[in-house]
């Protein structure tokens, strides 16, 4: 009974978040902002949009050709019309239930592919480590191009630079001190968590011993190019944007990523959170909503329309695999 109300709650909450927020930032616009910010979407020069929705679909088919250089070590290379058509599924399926696409990649790529279900998700795992080490690599880098405004946002928001210090080395110490606990422990739960971690780690570093690493190198830095490529191109779509710096951009692009992970597909909350840091250097509201939205829309568009022909079309193409 639990374990079905907390499979509810994942599902239902931020589906129900989303929804509030949209309805929220609605609630907070005024009329004169709203058809402000209606008549920027409808105005969005429809030649940018359509780059940024090929830069996504590129991505798409980039990151399947770089599934395949995790498979290929374990014996398996799938056909590549596949992992596309499973990858956009995926996607999809994300837009209705949280990390079910995950599920159903290595799901499917059993189904059609005969590639056991634990060594797919395993490399489903590899794959989300070495985009969350992007992310971080992209934290770091926008810090350093951007400290000075960054370090402005924190202190109007009460928070001093040598809070910001101590904050930090607090967070470092108590990450150490836990790594030492966990090192030394025998209880079986952390025994459990420190062969997880190795598991993880071992998947990272597998990708040095493959036959293809450089590859799969390329492919990674270019999906993650072109993520912040089909960010930038949506900035001619708004007037007021038109001259906003690739670090500035970098700034909202990493507030969106992060609304992002929150409500399924950032529903609601990822045209907020762009605004919101677009706001730090000068970006009204309206404008700040437009780009948000502008984008929100184009790439949501782009994974249903192209995710719901994958699903219908997968088992198609598979119809003796199956």
């Amino acid at each position: 009974m639990k374990t079905s109300l907390k499979k509810t709650l994942k599902t239902v909450l931020p589906i129900a978040l989303g929804v509030f927020l949209v309805w929220y930032s609605y609630y907070v616009t005024s009329e004169e902002d709203r058809k402000q910010i209606i008549y920027y979407i409808k105005e969005a020069d429809l030649f940018w949009v359509a780059i940024s929705i090929l830069m996504g679909v590129l991505s798409h088919i980039s990151r399947a050709i770089r599934w395949n250089y995790l498979l290929e070590p374990l014996g398996y290379k799938p056909k590549l019309t596949n992992n596309i058509l499973i990858i956009i599924t995926a996607y999809f399926a994300n837009l209705g239930i949280p990390r079910s696409g995950e599920i159903l990649r290595a799901t499917a790529l059993s189904t059609y592919e005969k590639v056991p279900f634990e060594k797919g998700f395993g490399t489903i795992v590899t794959e989300r480590v070495i985009d969350l080490m992007m992310l971080l690599v992209l934290i770091v880098v926008t810090f350093f191009l951007q400290t000075d405004i960054i370090l402005e946002f924190f202190q109007n928001r009460g928070f001093n630079l040598n809070s910001l210090f101590l904050l930090l080395g607090v967070g470092t110490v108590g990450a150490a001190l836990i790594f030492f606990l966990l090192k030394k422990s025998k209880h079986t739960f952390v025994l459990k968590i420190k062969t997880f971690l190795t598991g993880l780690l071992q998947g990272v570093l597998s990708i040095f011993k493959m036959k293809y690493k450089w590859l799969f190198i390329v492919h990674t830095i270019f999906i993650w190019g072109l993520y912040i490529a089909m960010f930038w191109v949506v900035k001619f779509t708004v007037p007021e944007t038109i001259d906003l710096s690739i670090s500035q951009l970098l700034v909202a692009f990493i507030f969106g990523a992060f609304a992002m992970t929150a409500t399924n597909g950032g529903v609601g909350l990822y045209p907020i959170a762009v605004s919101g840091a677009l706001a730090i250097f000068g970006i009204s509201s309206t404008s700040g909503d437009a780009f948000g939205w502008i984008l929100w829309i184009s790439q949501t568009l782009m994974i249903v329309v192209f995710g719901a022909i994958s699903f219908l079309v997968l088992p198609l193409l598979n119809r003796n695999n199956s």
